[in-house]
């Protein structure tokens, strides 16, 4: 796993990413998000989520119902005093949020994604 920080990160962007930090609820961008496209690591750029997969959760944060395969590892945590699992970045390793199991059909997962780790290419 390539651990190399993208040197154009914002201080946000590194802390989430890198220190497992979490962005405010309702401040993303993202949250707005309607166009076809693909959603890809602000670090590495992968390409992490296609846009058809992408719901408003209520959540505050951009949320999707299933990932790309084979792009995330996941670990669980117990930073919030319960067991939640955390994914990240299979490429460089960068923390995105975490998957729930409150989504939408046909997955019923929710992945609640931090938006600064993520950018949005629109389909041309």
């Amino acid at each position: 796993m390539t651990k190399k920080i993208n040197p154009n990160l914002t201080t946000q962007q590194k802390k989430v990413l890198f220190e497992e930090g979490t962005e405010m609820a309702g401040t993303s961008e993202l949250n707005h998000e309607k166009r076809e496209g693909s959603f890809h690591c602000a670090n590495c750029g992968e390409k992490l989520f296609n846009s058809k997969t992408k719901y408003e959760s209520g959540s505050g944060w951009p949320s999707f119902y299933e990932s790309l395969p084979e792009v995330f590892e996941t670990k669980t945590d117990h930073l919030m005093g319960y067991p939640r699992t955390e994914y990240h970045c299979k490429k460089c390793g960068g923390h995105h949020g975490h998957i729930f199991d409150d989504g939408p059909a046909p997955t019923g997962k929710r992945y609640c994604n931090n938006g600064v780790c993520l950018v949005f290419k629109p389909k041309s």
